[in-house]
């Protein structure tokens, strides 16, 4: 069974903590002349706004430091990736508080007080999204993180909203905070306090599956994570790699399968592991049929690479999880299969598994 706590968080906020917001760069400044105007409304009157550039090798930065010399700059030497890039901005915050947000997201105006006032309505909350909806189909949720992220028996991510490749029209049918499993990396809140407990990103994920590992390794320490739909924002999403990029396959895979080896109890690691490098390799054979062949390549290395990292994440479990008993997440997790349900029963939306 999965349970989807609820709060009803009424707007009472008389006071406005410090809030950084985190804008990672690498070469893209299309992205930033296009949606950094929106990023610069926000009513939010205790928002600092960061860019941290990924050694861009593009005018980014001097396009940011001549427009908006409002914004702090962060500059890296290289490309750090996504999860490294942005765990290098956190030692030179100063707030409680700081967002995530992806360089192809527009937001409104008053898109960050409704986060806030959800986070600080409990200590326990780690972080929390938005409701995330496409740009360029905006009654729609957004691939990414829809209306929360959530998480099927086999660990496969899915969001409400989004199941597999259907995406929904919004109709109000996710109008409620609610705690989920996981929050989007395109836009997320976060308590410092837990990033520095637990810490933020896995480095050698490099992208993708980085915030479900985060966001997984806090609820094992007891906080939530929670879906604040008072905020919405719109992704354009895949502006660095398209979803059939053989490169997204590879990273989504290893990453995935990693995720499982560190935050599962461990007697769930085995079988659902080898579920899903089973179902790899049935996801190899239509591929195969459809004559994608670097896509396949892409599972191969993924999961070779996999393996040569297990034992590390082994040793990682015991000083991560070192006296503590784990347990599957109650909130968030399904109970029955995702793939089953879409592929063959047909069950495309999010409230058909609740």
């Amino acid at each position: 069974m999965v349970i989807i706590s609820h709060l009803p968080f009424i707007s009472t906020m008389t006071s406005f903590p410090k809030v950084a917001v985190i804008i990672l760069n690498w070469n893209g400044k299309k992205w930033l002349e296009t949606f950094l105007p929106s990023v610069a409304q926000t009513s939010y009157p205790a928002a600092e706004i960061w860019i941290t550039d990924n050694g861009s090798t593009d005018d980014s930065v001097a396009f940011v430091r001549a427009q908006y010399p409002q914004f702090k700059v962060l500059e890296l030497d290289k490309n750090y990736g996504f999860t490294e890039g942005n765990n290098k901005s956190l030692p030179h915050i100063d707030a409680p508080f700081y967002v995530l947000l992806n360089s192809d997201v527009e937001v409104s105006p008053n898109w960050l007080a409704p986060l806030v006032e959800c986070i600080t309505a409990d200590d326990s909350i780690a972080a929390v999204q938005p409701k995330l909806l496409a740009y360029h189909a905006k009654n729609h949720f957004e691939h990414a993180g829809g209306a929360g992220g959530m998480m099927d028996m086999l660990g496969y991510p899915l969001c409400r909203g989004r199941v597999f490749d259907t995406v929904e029209e919004d109709n109000g049918q996710f109008e409620t905070p609610a705690e989920i499993f996981w929050a989007t990396g395109a836009c997320c809140l976060v308590r410092k306090s837990v990033s520095d407990e637990i810490g933020l990103f896995e480095p050698d994920y490099f992208a993708h599956m980085e915030e479900i590992d985060f966001c997984w390794r806090a609820k094992n320490k007891g906080y939530k994570i929670f879906y604040a739909p008072k905020s919405k924002v719109w992704h354009v999403g895949g502006g660095t790699l398209h979803k059939s990029n053989p490169r997204k396959t590879y990273l989504n895979i290893r990453n995935s399968l990693s995720t499982l080896v560190r935050n599962l109890p461990t007697k769930w690691i085995i079988p659902m592991v080898f579920a899903r490098l089973c179902l790899d390799g049935v996801f190899g054979i239509v591929l195969m049929l459809k004559g994608d062949f670097p896509n396949i390549g892409a599972i191969l290395r993924a999961h070779f690479a996999f393996y040569a990292q297990v034992p590390k994440w082994l040793r990682m479990r015991k000083s991560l999880w070192a006296g503590q008993k784990l347990t599957l997440p109650q909130t968030g997790m399904l109970n029955k299969s995702v793939v089953w349900g879409y592929f063959v029963r047909g069950k495309k939306v999010f409230n058909d598994y609740v």
